[in-house]
């Protein structure tokens, strides 16, 4: 019987692994998420350093930067729940 628990143990992790896989690890990204505060200022400095025009680098910078900052957003709002 004490066989057969490490096995099942096993398998959770495994099945826990699948999930995140199949959900395109949404958990690990989630878990390697930046703070808001964080990515903020990562956006006012590149704002700071734009002179009131970005670059279509900075541009698309800017946007991933964007795109990250929301997702933070969305992760302290989960978190607070």
């Amino acid at each position: 019987m004490s066989a057969s628990s490490p096995a099942s143990s096993d398998d959770r992790v495994t099945d826990r692994a699948d999930d995140a896989a199949t959900d395109g690890g949404a958990a690990a990204a989630a878990a390697a998420v930046r703070s808001a505060a964080v990515v903020n200022a990562e956006i006012r400095a590149l704002w700071g350093r734009a002179d009131g025009a970005l670059s279509p680098a900075e541009q698309e910078h800017y946007q991933r930067l964007l795109v990250e900052w929301a997702a933070a957003v969305r992760a302290d709002v989960v978190e607070a729940a």
